[in-house]
């Protein structure tokens, strides 16, 4: 029968993959968790109207790179872009967006959106992010960029630099769409078939655009900050000097706008030389109206979200070590038992063990540990089951070095001789004998 082969743009990720993944998902909760920020999950499928609401119905993910469906009762379900929308909706759901209090929150998992396959974008694709919900300040903002400098350390992408725009407000952005439109209008035998629809509906986008033709003529349109209302200004001027007196590094990019509509006042990126054209491992910013236009109270909110593929691509090269630490061979059928039983009691101190089976030989089980990567073998055969002790072999060490534990020695105490083993090991290349 032939093998089944799976979707374009959703991939597999396996062994020795996975585990950078998670170590890199790890290394990250531990920076959120550092600023008092709790995990929520939520679910893969929302309602369409909840992005669409949100998002922008003329923005590009909207439009064109929604996987979306009817349920089996006609109700609309779009899987996940992205996540703030969903994060928003929970907090409000719950009770966590209320007047007089702030939500600290922050999600990992999977995002859908139908784009062209390529390095470091996928169809399926993996972010961790955080929401800060009930803070308006300019401190809020220069805070959540801080962290957001935080994770991009935490996951090794040393070369990564942020960028930082300010979108205005409901104040100040109608001038600005204004002097933006009146722009493009000028230049439009100049733009593509999308930016002409965008000129009317959402002239922002225009500064979306990927097409070179497209991005040569917006290169010299209006600024945003040169339309920002006095507000608007003091709280972006407020941000850069409390990044500053925080010694992160950015720099300004006054056509940053990032793809959705619900950004306001911060925006910010991340980019990293080493990927090329589409070289953002992240971004964010200020999205004060979301959580009334989704039904909750007027709060502010700040956030941001990172792609974990494009961080493990854009970090330093990193590996994790998969191998067993420990590699229990049991000698005989007889001790079959007991090498189960030290096996567990290992692996409930958390060292990660192989159980070999009891029908290889001593040599061709010696050699799967080796090739396995294993520190140590414990050998238990009909000697060691009857004296209540087991032979420990370093296997890293140039010569034989043995020592023993007892069978039903704790978890604890095992690591404990495991430790000891180790500590005692002669440096690579010396001469003499252990034993015990």
């Amino acid at each position: 029968m032939k093998a089944l082969g799976g979707v374009k743009g959703f991939h597999d990720i396996v062994p020795p993959e996975s585990e950078r993944f998670t170590a890199l998902e790890d290394r990250l909760r531990g920076v959120l968790r550092s600023y008092n920020y709790d995990e929520i999950r939520v679910p893969i499928a929302e309602r369409t109207e909840l992005f669409a609401r949100s998002l922008g119905e003329t923005t590009d993910i909207v439009e064109k790179e929604m996987y979306t469906f009817d349920d089996r009762d006609g109700t609309s379900l779009t899987l996940r872009p992205e996540g703030t929308a969903s994060v928003v909706r929970a907090a409000i759901a719950a009770g966590l967006a209320q007047r007089e209090r702030v939500a600290k929150l922050y999600y990992t998992g999977p995002m859908f959106r139908r784009e062209r396959p390529q390095r470091g974008r996928s169809r399926q694709f993996h972010q961790i992010g955080a929401e800060l919900i009930g803070r308006d300040d300019a401190m809020a903002d220069a805070e959540t960029v801080v962290l957001f400098a935080d994770c991009l350390t935490a996951a090794g992408v040393s070369t990564a630099h942020i960028v930082l725009n300010s979108l205005g407000d409901a104040a100040c952005r109608p001038a600005y769409r204004a002097a933006l439109t009146a722009y493009g209008e000028a230049h439009v035998a100049e733009l593509c078939a999308n930016c002409r629809q965008r000129l009317t509906r959402n002239p922002l986008r225009l500064l979306d655009c990927k097409e070179e033709g497209c991005r040569r003529v917006m290169a010299d349109a209006p600024r945003v900050t040169d339309h920002l209302c006095d507000a608007c200004r003091a709280h972006f001027d407020e941000v850069k000097r409390l990044l500053a007196a925080a010694d992160i590094a950015f720099s300004e990019d006054p056509r940053l706008v990032r793809g959705l509509d619900y950004y306001v006042r911060t925006a910010f990126e991340a980019l990293a030389p080493n990927l090329g054209a589409q070289n953002a491992v992240g971004g964010g910013g200020r999205y004060d109206g979301l959580v009334e236009a989704l039904g909750g109270p007027p709060l502010a909110g700040v956030g941001f979200a990172l792609g974990v593929e494009r961080l493990l691509l854009a970090g330093e090269a990193s590996t994790v070590d998969t191998s067993p630490q420990v590699s229990v061979i049991p000698l005989a059928a007889a001790a079959t038992l007991a090498a189960l039983q030290m096996a567990r009691r290992l692996r409930l101190a958390g060292v990660r063990t192989e159980l070999e089976s009891s029908g290889r030989s001593v040599k061709s089980a010696m050699r799967r540990a080796d090739k396995l990567g294993a520190r140590f073998a414990i050998l238990v055969g009909d000697d060691e089951l009857a004296a209540g002790r087991a032979t420990v072999r370093d296997l890293r060490a140039q010569r034989d070095h043995r020592l023993v534990l007892a069978i039903d020695a704790a978890g604890a105490a095992l690591m404990d001789g495991l430790h000891a083993i180790a500590a005692s090991a002669p440096p690579v290349g010396a001469g003499g004998a252990a034993g015990g």
